[in-house]
Parts: structure tokens; sequence; C-alpha cells
């Protein structure tokens, strides 16, 4: 019986691990071909939790059997350490530069009240960032003076570009190099765009991109039913139907994201095939082992993945946490002190952080 029962057991492991396989490399297979195959990179914990509870359960059952699920987590190295990396603890050396990217969410004016204190712009007043991206960065009336005016205090230079159609949807760059061209990259959305700066640091060209792509169109209702999902409070006839329809909606947005994300990499491998020096930035709407996020990351270096730790959430609103924010750099840049800020929370994202150091040149 016990025989039996271990026999069980290492088929149902196998099984787990096969699809930890898949779901980790998922970013790797076309949306436009498989887009819920595509889509499933999202569930990549879920595997890395239910092969550790294997573990367990071989450690304390059958000690032997331990081999299968750390040859699942060997397998998986590379979607496990892009996921949650773990690096050591490094301190941004003299000369480094300060990159900022945060998707501020209109700066939260909607649930400001008369006189207080905007956080998030005095946020971004205090990091003294030397590049800060900025995404649905739309503020108005007063409320957008004042920021405005604050901002523009701190960075000499500066370019506020709405939406070229009718979304209500702002990238902002804020810099302490001047700008010297702009121009949006082409691709189509309705509601999401980037766009490319060329800035002089310190008498060398660095294309700097900002990006915000297609939104997964997940309704507040949508992110409530998936939080009392997460907590265990539907049923799981209702569980099910209801996880059925937001992995349908995952997968349509990112079959419109993929297009945004080539023309993107495209874009960028241009200026990569010159030589020119690469930092890019942005929110991306779509996880660390996602298409989306693998495809701008052709040619360039994950800055949180090279000098972060951690699962690193950038995205906090109703238990969805999950890392779509994102700092890039070409390999003529090492990144220092990667993270992930929480101090403040008026946003549904938090900031994401690097310190950019140049390499000396062989």
């Amino acid at each position: 019986m016990k025989k039996i029962i271990v026999r069980l057991v290492g088929i149902v492991n196998i099984v787990v691990i096969l699809m930890m396989v898949m779901v980790g490399y998922s970013g790797k297979i076309d949306p436009l071909v498989h887009s819920y195959w595509a889509s499933t990179g999202i569930i990549f914990p879920i595997f890395l939790i239910i092969n550790l509870v294997f573990l367990v359960v071989w450690i304390f059952f059958h000690w032997k059997g331990c081999w299968l699920p750390v040859l699942g987590y060997v397998l998986c190295y590379v979607p496990i350490r892009t996921y949650i990396p773990f690096n050591p603890p490094s301190s941004p050396p003299e000369g480094a530069i300060k990159v900022l990217s945060y998707n501020v969410m209109g700066y939260a004016i909607r649930d400001m009240s008369e006189g207080e204190i905007n956080q998030i712009s005095e946020y971004i007043a205090e990091t003294k960032a030397d590049i800060a991206c900025l995404q649905e960065s739309g503020a108005w009336g007063k409320w957008g003076n004042k920021i405005d005016s604050l901002l523009q205090a701190v960075y000499p230079y500066h370019d506020y570009m709405p939406h070229p159609g009718k979304s209500p949807d702002h990238l902002t760059l804020y810099s302490q190099y001047p700008i010297v061209s702009r121009e949006q990259i082409p691709y189509d959305s309705g509601q999401n765009f980037s766009m490319a700066y060329v800035l002089n640091v310190e008498g060398e060209h660095v294309l700097v991109v900002n990006n915000h792509f297609e939104s997964n169109k997940l309704s507040y209702g949508d992110k409530d039913v998936f939080g009392q999902m997460v907590h265990g409070k539907l049923s799981n006839d209702s569980a099910k139907t209801e996880s059925r329809m937001l992995f349908g909606k995952l997968a349509e947005a990112l079959k419109k994201r993929a297009p945004q994300a080539d023309a993107v990499a495209a874009y960028i491998k241009k200026y990569l095939d010159k030589g020119m020096s690469v930092i890019v930035c942005g929110d991306f709407n779509d996880n660390p082992i996602s298409y989306t996020r693998q495809k701008v990351a052709e040619g360039l270096t994950d800055c949180y993945v090279s000098a972060g730790n951690g699962p690193g959430f950038t995205y906090h609103l109703n238990s969805m946490y999950v890392r779509i924010d994102y700092i890039f750099c070409s390999e003529d840049w090492k990144p220092y002190a990667c993270k992930v800020e929480r101090k403040v929370a008026q946003s549904d994202h938090y900031p994401i952080v690097c310190w950019l150091k140049k390499r000396s040149k062989p």
C-alpha cells in the first residue's frame, strides 16, 4: 500500500512539475497564436507553492523522493529568478544616476480633500531621481497647477504628453538632463502609448523609453471578485465561472499588448544596433514572465532581476499583487539597489527605482 501511495504522489508531483515548466516558460509563446497559454504566467507562483508542499511531504514521509520537487525548481530556475530574484545587497556607487518609474494614477487627486498635500508629487520631488518616467500623469485644475509647479521646480527639463486620441492617459518625463528629441513610438492602441526621448546625459546621448501598455480592462467589480477568490469567499461553482471570465479578459488584453511590445522592441533594437545607450521604463500591465516583458527585455538588462530582491509587487489593489512595472537598461549600464518603494500608496501602483552606473569601457 505504501509503495502504491508513493507512486501516486510521485505521478501527481510530476504532473505539477510539467505544468510548472509550461507556465514558467509561457512568456515564449506568441499570444496571437495561443493567447490562453501565453497568459498563464500570472499563476506561476501557485505551482511554486504546490511544488513546495510536495517537497515538505517527501521530507516527512519519504525523503528519497525529495529529488523530484527539487528537479522541478532546477528546471524552472530561469522563470523563478525572473519572478522572485535574490541578489546580494548593493549600494549605489558615486556617479550612479537614479531612475524612477511610477504609474501615479492621476496623482490620486480624486481622493484628495481641500488643503491636503499631494503625497505622490511630494514623493517624486523628494526622491531626487535624475530621470522620472510617469504614467497616467494627467492632473487638471488647481491640483494640476500645484503639482506642475512643484515638480518643474525640481526638474529643469520635462515633457508632458497626452494621448493623441481621446484617451485620458498621459505620459510625463522629468529629467535633470536636457531633452534632445522626442517621438511617439507608432503602434495601434486607443488607450495607451509609448514615448521615446533622447537625453544628453553628461555629453552622451541616451535613449529613454516611457511605456504604458494595454490595460487588462478589468473593472473594479472584476478586481473585487478576484479579491474574494483569493480569500476563499466564493463558492466552487462561482469561483470556476469567475476565473474563466477573468482569464478570458487577460488573454484578450495580452493579444492587444503583444503587437505593442513587438513595436517597442523593434524600435529599441534599432538604437541598440547603433551602439546607443538605452533606458526603458513603464507600466507593462503584465507579469515578469509574460511575453510583453520578455519581448521588450530582449538585448536589455532587467534592473530588478539584476539588483532587486523578492517578488517586488508594484500593483497592490484588491489582492492583485504582481510586478507589472519595470526598468531596463542596455549592457553599458550596471544596475544597483533596485527596489519597489512602498512608502506611498495613494496610487494603485508602487513606484520602482534603480541606480545605474556606467560600466568601464574595455
